[in-house]
């Protein structure tokens, strides 16, 4: 089967650029970007290589180099950002700090040859087939540019701050981008991945999420054996989807499912996970109460990484007295719905550059760390994005409720409430976002569609501040409600969801009549980057 092979250099959309091509149908493996290439190109399946972003210089001791192997071993180079930086650098260009960073939407000019002088014939001709418009708006984020280019390599597109944007070599089979074609925000994003994967390299189609369920399967199969897994369950799509898999592949005997009310989570949680998992055929279901253990462990604590760590302990603290009780072996393996977003977020990509965004309970916490480390730890969604959980859930035949469901985070409310978390702010969060979200499925956008169908995440968050109001003649003191509803193909990136101002009006008006404790709702228009998506 043809492969893309990605070195990884640490971006943040480094999953995203094998996502991207994975959805044309063709097998991406994205390896770190200092592997040895030798061991990853001797089958003959790679076609292509793409040199990925990084948060790093590559005139620093910082930037990972890679073997020095991938420009001679006669295989198509696609460097993006940070990868064609360094493929510059690497080949006697030059690389300096701009003196403004480029971020964010900019345009692009093109300025081509004459078709019959193209660099690289027919593949160059291939891969320029992508730009058949002179300009367009393309998404960047960097801090360097092109100062000189290396030996042998031409200029064709200009940032509109006049920094080289589409560079490509006269002679070989190597093209760079100093902007992000993989993010949605990029206008003819999927048109140059795609020229360059069937164009310049020739890639045949032969990858499906079918595919992924049976390699995954195996894999499964092949590393468990007969050892009892502990599935750690919130009731979400990630986890969910991730208990299907382990139902439909291994013994229901040999899968336990752990689900812990922490007092963190949506109205009617616990009701609505334990339906959901038996019809999931679970055999194994552990229902723990731990309210008290969990808003006790956050009293007086304010700082987001602190309490998402503390969170992540004791989850395992309590899993780990659980499992006593259970009678367990040791050799069971511990289950997550750890996505690919959490792993980056962290700073756990494939590679060892990837910066910490935030620590994700699942991802970041020393408990967690430890049983990685001892091997112990399966996540089977590793690879995948939210969208791609959804459609191998369907193809579980998971409800579709839980399937459309919008993400919830690990930790729950504590980080929809900044600063100290108490059992009154949950009950307040709790209620408002219940009736935020209803009214996103009671409500229909000109096509017939829900709201809550339309918009990719939507959620409350409980502000630390006291807002002055009036309610009657009375003077009230509430609290102040943001809400956040954002449009996203992946939850790399992502839009505020541009709301009609009569539907934000009245939700707002029916939180603040049926929680008393409300008294101002404001609606949080930032998109991501450079905001996440949760508060904390």
């Amino acid at each position: 089967m043809d492969k893309i092979l990605i070195l990884d250099f640490g971006s943040q959309t480094t999953q995203l650029i094998g996502r991207r091509i994975r959805d044309m149908g063709v097998y991406t493996e994205i390896i770190p970007g200092d592997s040895d290439l030798a061991a990853h190109i001797g089958d003959g399946a790679a076609r292509g290589i793409i040199l990925s972003g990084s948060p790093e210089s590559v005139y620093t001791s910082e930037g990972a180099v890679p073997d020095r192997k991938i420009y001679e071993c006669g295989l198509p180079l696609l460097g993006i950002c940070y990868g064609l930086q360094r493929m510059t650098f690497d080949n006697g260009g030059l690389v300096e700090p701009l003196p403004e960073r480029e971020y964010g939407a900019k345009e692009v000019k093109i300025n081509l040859p004459p078709a019959d002088k193209i660099p690289g014939g027919e593949r160059g001709a291939a891969f320029f087939e992508a730009f058949n418009e002179k300009k367009f708006t393309a998404w960047m984020s960097h801090g360097d540019t092109l100062t000189k280019l290396a030996p042998g390599f031409k200029q064709y597109g200009t940032s509109v701050t006049g920094f080289p944007a589409v560079v490509a070599h006269e002679t070989k089979p190597w093209f760079g981008l100093q902007f992000h074609p993989e993010v949605t925000h990029c206008e003819r994003g999927f048109e140059i991945l795609s020229a360059f994967t069937f164009g310049v390299c020739g890639c045949k189609k032969g990858w499906s999420m079918e595919q992924y369920i049976e390699e995954v399967r195996a894999s499964l199969q092949r590393r468990v054996g007969k050892n009892p897994v502990l599935l750690l369950i919130s009731g979400g799509v990630d986890s969910t989807v991730a208990g299907a898999l382990l139902l439909k592949t291994l013994d229901a005997d040999q899968v336990h499912l752990m689900y812990m009310d922490t007092g963190l989570m949506r109205k009617d949680e616990t009701k609505i996970v334990t339906t959901n998992l038996e019809k999931l055929g679970g055999k194994h279901l552990h229902i723990i109460h731990c309210e008290d253990e969990f808003l006790d462990a956050l009293k007086g604590l304010t700082e987001p990484e602190t309490k998402r760590k503390v969170i992540g302990d004791l989850f395992i603290t309590i899993q780990e007295r659980e499992l006593k009780r259970l009678g367990l072996p040791e050799s069971y393996f511990l289950a997550q719905g750890t996505l690919y977003t959490d792993l980056i977020e962290s700073g756990k990509g494939v590679g060892k550059k990837a910066h910490v965004i935030k620590s994700h309970h699942n991802v970041g916490s020393p408990l967690v760390d430890a049983k990685r480390k001892a091997g112990r730890i399966i996540e089977p969604l590793e690879k995948l994005y939210k969208d791609e959980v959804r459609a191998l859930g369907r193809l579980l035949h998971v409800d579709e409720d839980v399937v459309r469901r919008h993400p919830f985070p690990g930790p729950g409310l504590a980080v929809r409430i900044p600063g100290v978390v108490t059992k009154e702010k949950c009950d307040i969060l709790r209620e408002a976002d219940f009736i935020f979200i209803d009214e996103l499925k009671k409500r229909f956008n000109d096509k017939g569609q829900s709201l809550y169908d339309e918009i990719w995440q939507a959620f409350a968050v409980l502000l630390p501040i006291r807002s002055v109001g009036v309610a009657g003649d009375v003077r009230k003191y509430g609290w102040v409600l943001a809400l956040r509803a954002i449009t996203s193909a992946d939850g790399m990136t992502a839009d505020v969801y541009p709301f009609n101002t009569k539907d934000l009006l009245e939700i707002s008006t029916l939180i603040t009549n049926s929680v008393k404790d409300i008294g101002r709702v404001t609606y949080d228009i930032s998109s991501k980057p450079p905001a996440t998506i949760e508060w904390e």
